[in-house]
């Protein structure tokens, strides 16, 4: 079965830090690169930060620069996303979606990469719920 599987969220305080895997199963993650994405309940999924599929280039939005890091280990068709200095509200369902490495230029830092269609996207996970409270 081709799927993403997004695992590590959590309850945390402010100020904590948590790490989420994105791992890809029946797939060939390095042929893709990969995008986490964060949506509450009844509000607009947001684009958090793009990673391309042999990691070479990243980008992130400004909501998070400085504070998150996105990496992979293809070896391990894993997608790792480490979160510090979380704040409130960072507390959101986070997904990761792949989209095939003809497009990784989306992840490049000069372009706006949560416009790119969601329709482009090949995989989506099923997300994981973080908690940032206090």
């Amino acid at each position: 079965q081709l799927q993403l599987v997004e695992s590590g969220g959590g309850l945390v305080q402010p100020g904590g830090s948590l790490r989420l895997s994105c791992a890809a199963s029946g797939f060939t993650l390095d042929h893709y690169a990969i995008v986490w994405f964060r949506q509450f309940p009844g509000l607009e999924r947001e684009g958090v930060s793009c990673i391309s599929s042999k990691g070479g280039s990243t980008n992130y939005a400004d909501s998070v620069k400085g504070r998150f890091t996105i990496s992979r280990d293809n070896a391990k068709s894993t997608v790792y996303l480490q979160m510090n200095s979380l704040k409130p509200e960072d507390t959101d369902v986070y997904y990761c979606a792949a989209t095939f490495r003809s497009r990784n230029v989306i992840c490049d830092s000069s372009y706006y990469f949560p416009q790119f269609p969601a329709s482009e996207y090949d995989y989506w996970g099923q997300g994981t719920q973080v908690t940032v409270s206090s």
